[in-house]
């Protein structure tokens, strides 16, 4: 067990380390950071914010000797940054399960292997290749590459198998994974967690919706059958146990029209959809990332009340400084601001919470809110 009072590492400076550091602070563990940027969401909370390359192995094993031990907030991390980091000091989750987690290709081929549902999916490294990949998993579908994708980025939609021109032209160069569009009811995530004595934890079922493929909204708990819950709970147990994983895994699921639950990614850290944990649980996905790489015993993932989580991005900012009096205005619900000093569209800025009676109220009080920020 690493106690109180010991140094936790991370690498990644953004809004999910900040949190965080904001978790284990409160327990008492003090925390540095690593990055390439500097004043970052992170490093404004932390105590040591340590600004260098992740590929600088120096500046890497000097971090390692000061902590004592390693998680991550951002997964496309170099393979030797936690080769250097795991000679020194334990890193959780493993390199292992990052190596699977942050490639496309890894991931889906690492699910397939254990029997777990997907969309169906061909990989491909060339344009011939993608040709025939599309014309095996059928059109349309949707062609991504197998790394260094989020939030809509590097993905295109190929109507025909005549698009694999045009899609290798914008995406090609790098291995590509091709999947099956499929009709969907709606798009899901467990959040869950495992201990170092392989205690596993999971929140309820979180519903996500999303604009211009980024997170728009989550609402919790998800309003599904409670078969389809049973089930995505069962997944992410055998997920976890069989990465022996340590740590806070965010698995994201496709429930299709016709009822059919499917494994969309994985994200090796706390995630945008369990944000409203911070408010609304028990224990937030923070505090139990802390529990988790720190071999302390998991905490309670109960929701206080139904809960909703909305996103605020760069946009609201392109009229000006937000209205904060209006939307505090909103006594019920939290705003949380990530300290990035400068909006951009589409960049993750903050998000408020509301909690409420129903999923459906919490809901429309956290969207009241967002749009007094702009009123």
């Amino acid at each position: 067990m690493i106690a109180p009072g010991a140094v936790l590492g991370v690498l990644g400076s953004g809004q999910l380390g900040r949190m965080f550091t904001i978790a284990a602070r409160r327990m008492g563990y003090r925390v540095h950071t690593f990055s390439p940027d500097s004043d970052t969401p992170t490093g404004q909370v932390a105590d040591v914010e340590v600004v260098a390359s992740y590929d600088d192995a120096d500046a890497l094993r000097a971090f390692a000797t000061q902590v004592s031990v390693v998680t991550f907030e951002f997964e496309n991390v170099p393979s030797m940054a936690t080769e250097v980091l795991e000679s020194i000091v334990p890193v959780r989750p493993s390199p292992m399960a990052l190596h699977v987690s942050q490639q496309r290709a890894r991931e889906k081929r690492f699910l397939a292997s254990h029997g777990l549902p997907t969309v169906p999916f061909e990989v491909a490294t060339t344009e011939a290749e993608l040709s025939d990949a599309l014309g095996r998993v059928g059109t349309p579908a949707v062609v991504k590459t197998a790394a260094f994708g989020y939030d809509g980025k590097g993905q295109m939609n190929a109507a025909r198998r005549s698009d694999a021109a045009a899609s290798w032209q914008a995406l090609g160069g790098h291995e590509l994974v091709v999947e099956k569009r499929i009709s969907l009811q709606a798009e899901l995530s467990v959040i869950a967690a495992r201990g170092l004595d392989g205690q596993v934890v999971h929140y309820p079922l979180f519903e996500n919706r999303h604009a211009n493929h980024i997170l728009d909204l989550t609402t919790a708990p998800a309003l599904v059958p409670q078969a389809v819950a049973m089930q995505a709970t069962e997944i992410s147990r055998t997920i976890l146990e069989a990465l022996d994983y340590v740590g806070v895994l965010c698995i994201e699921f496709f429930l299709s029209t016709d009822g059919e639950l499917m494994v969309n990614e994985l994200a090796p850290r706390p995630h945008n959809s369990g944000h409203l944990t911070f408010d609304a649980a028990v224990t937030s996905q923070f505090e139990q990332q802390v529990r988790a790489v720190c071999g302390l015993p998991l905490g309670s993932p109960e929701l206080l009340r139904p809960a909703a989580m909305a996103n605020l991005l760069g946009d609201l900012w392109s009229a000006g400084t937000p209205n904060w009096a209006a939307a505090c205005a909103h006594p019920d619900v939290k705003l949380h601001l990530y300290g990035k000093e400068v909006a951009k569209p589409g960049r993750k800025m903050g998000h408020m919470t509301a909690m409420a009676r129903t999923v459906h109220d919490a809901q429309d009080r956290v969207i009241a809110a967002r749009d007094a920020l702009i009123a």
